[in-house]
């Protein structure tokens, strides 16, 4: 499907969208001489008999990178797959423009609405920043959505995770793979923790969620939810085999929740066959877990903590929510993340003893700002 690869790139940063469910198929940076390429595509990606098979969801045939789910998790108000018709379903190129600061700006329109609102998906990259800025727009429509981007990065070996300040993590009430003779998870469910480095198992012991792998031969989810007054959410992950780090930013404001997917060969039906080893999901989320549209959208636990799950949205108006994905090569003697923040005109890494580094990244862009705007058009006007 060559033909539904779309190319876009900037001094430093090269990025292909699929058109086909609007994800990100790949993403390459270059920087310090070195090229990373920090997101994963499955091994099935091209085998004729999981492309053709309609059984599945398009977004599992087509797994790739970074994918919007609106709603994310399942699709019990407006029927659609798992994870909505945005992962699921083909978008259209509407429009780009050069960037005036260098770089550029593209735009893509999902081919159907979702709760009657048009989505439109706006990708930035800057020349030398070694990002990807992305904003989804929901305009007009009725009711509310629960959404998140889904980022995934792959280790060959293992890494380690680190993470701005969360006030817990959680698992659901029932395991992600309860059934034995399907797949198995290692994490007791359900449960809540504020260790990161003690989340209890299904075993009585505990597994330490910043080191990966933290098991063997496991499928588990888990939501972590941001610390309060938290102006900027991230994650970084310290590839150790391919010497990189994956970095993911928001404005909590947007997507109060990050949801971890460890996908390390417990799956063993059909297209995952016990051979998707070592992935890791960081899933910026506004959603109440993985419960699915209904129950994110009505009052519920997480909602009553004063903590949305979902985004609201209007006839007239425009809701829109923003993230940032990128990497970087791994820092000599880096092997812990002490603290990230953005600074004017830039993003600030504080690697403890080892470095300070120093990135380009427009600090605006995850600024808190009004959730209900103008109507945005086929125009590139960035509000």
């Amino acid at each position: 499907m060559a033909e539904s690869i779309y190319l876009m790139q900037a001094d430093g940063v090269r990025l292909e969208i699929d058109l086909s469910t609007g994800s990100v198929w790949s993403l390459t940076i270059e920087r310090d001489g070195r090229e990373v390429t920090p997101l994963h595509r499955p091994p099935w990606i091209d085998e004729p008999d999981i492309a053709g098979d309609a059984s599945l969801p398009l977004h599992v045939r087509r797994l790739s990178g970074d994918f919007f789910c609106a709603p994310f998790g399942k699709s019990d108000l407006e029927a659609a797959p798992l994870h909505g018709w945005s992962a699921n379903w083909s978008w259209s190129h509407i429009g780009s423009q050069a960037h005036p600061s260098g770089g550029v700006s593209a735009r893509f329109e999902l081919d159907r609405p979702i709760l009657g609102a048009r989505l439109v998906k706006e990708i930035t990259l800057r020349d030398f920043h070694p990002f990807v800025y992305q904003r989804h727009i929901f305009e007009g429509g009725s009711g509310a959505v629960p959404v998140a981007s889904h980022a995934m990065t792959r280790f060959a070996g293992g890494g380690r995770l680190f993470f701005s300040p969360k006030a817990y993590g959680e698992t659901l009430e029932v395991a992600l793979e309860p059934d034995p003779s399907r797949g198995r998870s290692a994490l007791r469910y359900p449960s809540r923790f504020a260790d990161l480095g003690a989340a209890p198992l299904a075993n009585g012991g505990h597994a330490d969620l910043q080191s990966y792998p933290f098991a063997s031969r496991h499928e588990d989810f888990v939501m972590l939810v941001e610390a309060a007054r938290s102006r900027l959410g991230w994650a970084a992950a310290l590839r150790e085999n391919e010497r990189d780090v994956f970095l993911s930013l928001k404005n909590p404001a947007d997507f109060p929740v990050t949801f971890l997917w460890f996908s390390n060969g417990g799956r063993d039906y059909r297209p995952w066959n016990g051979r998707h080893f070592g992935v890791l999901g960081i899933e910026e989320g506004r959603s109440w877990s993985a419960r699915g549209h209904r129950a994110s959208s009505e009052p519920n636990a997480m909602s009553r903590e004063g903590i949305p799950s979902a985004l609201q949205l209007g006839a007239g108006e425009a809701a829109e929510v923003r993230h940032v994905i990128g990497g970087i090569p791994l820092g000599s003697g880096w092997s812990d993340i002490q603290s990230i923040t953005a600074a004017e005109g830039a993003l600030v890494i504080n690697a403890g003893s080892a470095e300070m580094l120093q990135l380009p990244f427009d600090s605006e862009f995850l600024a808190t700002r009004r959730q209900a705007v103008a109507s945005t058009g086929n125009g590139m006007g960035l509000v």
